[in-house]
């Protein structure tokens, strides 16, 4: 349904602003008289609700958000004048969120029953959690909690990103350097052996015909890239388990470890937000970004449900990561080991990841030096050959 803006005034003469869902326009007219306000203007918000994917989200918002909400339940504030003041902070459509939100429980749903309404911005381990801290009556101790998460994935997501930056800048700069050089500068450089009846070289001629072929069907070369690049996306999304198996088998093991990571911080909050396991379970495969490790912790679940451990059940984990859950269960300190487990596994992945990046650099460096030295010695050879005809 439609999002509606509301402004009026109330009984003893206070202006109130609002937001609320209705079929129509005069649905919503009639909610806002409802609430014993007398409507100056109502109209529909420009900004549509939507089911899918919100184009230009913002990824600061979900951890910050509920930080601050954390912070006012924690501190006696009630859920509504939280949601309240929360709403006050933000603009457009995540404004909207919170008023309808509010909207809602003020009509007597549930917080988690209304942050269903926004599966695309509140995943389902954050509704679970939600629901779990409902039902505990630790609602502040499951937000902060959840506001940790949030941000410790945030601070991972930001590591990821900062350290992909630069190889991406420079193989973007070694693409475009390379692409000028045979499409206007080696041209001009061969243009000397063109009247000569000498044989050239033959990385002379490959020269020639890579910058031939740039210089004439540049359009070509790129609507292949594009192409090529259009399949693999296609393949990637129609194989996704397929390809996820795969990535599980790439050398150095930076993926997994971000996977262990994921898997363990999501089961360590959500156990410890007094989530059953089982529940757990499946709310954590669904977090690890992988199929091929969603379909094992699945299937974990299932064997769990028959009275195995967990440790016994997880398969396609390394042995360590198993050691430190039957650790846990023995114990019964699961979430803290888990906690130590990803803290662990996400320090790895980090160390990998600039291990990695620290490798790229020289690569680069000598894939570059490479290329020049071929282009030197394919325009100095046929150079030399005309001094020893001259001679």
């Amino acid at each position: 349904m439609p999002i509606f803006q509301y402004k009026g005034y109330t009984a003893d003469g206070t202006e109130v602003r609002g937001s609320i869902e209705a079929p129509g326009l005069r649905d919503a007219i009639s909610q806002v008289k409802a609430k014993k306000v007398l409507p100056t203007n109502v109209v529909e918000s420009a900004r549509k609700r939507k089911k899918g994917i919100f184009r230009g989200r913002d990824e600061t918002f979900l951890p910050n958000m509920t930080r601050q909400l954390s912070i006012l339940i924690s501190s006696g504030v009630p859920l509504m004048e939280a949601l309240q003041s929360l709403s006050d902070e933000y603009q457009g459509y995540y404004r909207e969120i919170l008023i309808t939100v509010k909207e809602q429980i003020s009509g007597g749903a549930s917080f988690y029953k209304a942050l269903q309404e926004y599966g695309h911005i509140f995943s389902g381990y954050y509704i679970h959690m939600v629901q779990a801290g409902e039902a505990s009556g630790a609602l502040d101790i499951v937000l902060v909690k959840l506001a940790d998460f949030l941000e410790h994935q945030s601070v991972v997501r930001s590591k990821i990103r900062s350290s992909m930056i630069y190889p991406i800048l420079m193989a973007g700069v070694s693409i475009i350097v390379l692409s000028f050089l045979f499409t206007f500068v080696i041209p001009k450089l061969v243009r000397i052996f063109a009247d000569t009846k000498s044989t050239l070289p033959l990385i002379t001629i490959i020269l020639i015909s890579i910058s031939n072929a740039f210089a004439k069907y540049w359009w070509a070369i790129i609507g292949i890239l594009v192409a090529i690049v259009m399949s693999v996306r296609k393949y990637m999304i129609k194989n996704r388990e397929k390809v996820d198996r795969l990535v599980l088998k790439l050398p150095g093991g930076i993926v997994q470890s971000l996977y262990y990571a994921r898997f363990a911080r999501s089961m360590e909050v959500l156990i410890s937000g007094g989530l059953p396991v089982l529940a757990a379970l499946k709310l954590s495969a669904s977090a690890i970004g992988n199929r091929a490790l969603e379909a094992s912790i699945i299937h974990a679940g299932e064997r769990v449900a028959e009275g195995q451990t967990i440790a016994s059940s997880l398969k396609g984990f390394p042995s360590v990561f198993v050691q430190l859950v039957a650790t846990g269960e023995k114990t019964g300190k699961l979430a803290e080991t888990l906690k130590k487990a990803a803290s662990s596994y996400e320090e790895e992945f980090i160390r990998k990841v600039d291990r990695t990046v620290s490798i790229f650099e020289p690569v680069m460096i000598i894939f570059m030096a490479l290329i020049v030295c071929f282009i030197v010695l394919a325009v100095l050879l046929p150079i030399f050959q005309l001094n020893q005809l001259v001679k």
